[in-house]
């Protein structure tokens, strides 16, 4: 099952958090928003099909996250569980950890921001680079 979300870059991409990745709709980004790499995103978890909302929330579903941008491309994986509220309206947030909120849309994922290829954050800062976060649940 695959979803694909588009999202945009910002000036103040900074991709330093050690245990998360985030997109979000929303347009601005401060510089303390350092596990953020896009903006715009055209949904948050809460408008995700709801297909893949319920592929997520199968316990030991796997995960696929692809992030891509100017011909760089970043795969994280992770898992989904049946805690995901998968309700946030605005952003989506890739964890290494478990903990689970409304924006939570994967964890025991195998990377964060701070892994991210400096080239592709680079380009992540350019506001007008067009991203896309790719999700594949398997």
């Amino acid at each position: 099952m695959r979803h694909t979300i588009p999202f945009r870059g910002h000036p103040n991409v900074r991709s330093l958090h050690a245990r998360t990745i985030e997109i979000t709709m929303d347009g601005d980004l401060t510089p303390s928003g350092d596990c953020i790499i896009g903006v715009g995103a055209a949904s948050g978890c809460g408008g995700l099909p709801e297909d893949i909302k319920n592929a997520l929330r199968r316990d030991g579903a796997r995960v696929r996250i692809t992030l891509s941008v100017d011909g760089h491309t970043f795969e994280v994986e992770g898992r989904g569980d049946r805690r995901l509220e998968l309700s946030h309206p605005g952003d989506i947030v890739v964890r290494k950890s478990s903990y689970v909120c409304p924006r939570t849309m994967a964890i025991g994922c195998n990377a964060a921001s701070d892994d991210i290829p400096r080239e592709m954050v680079r380009s992540l800062r350019d506001p007008g680079a067009a991203g896309l976060m790719s999700i594949c649940v398997e």
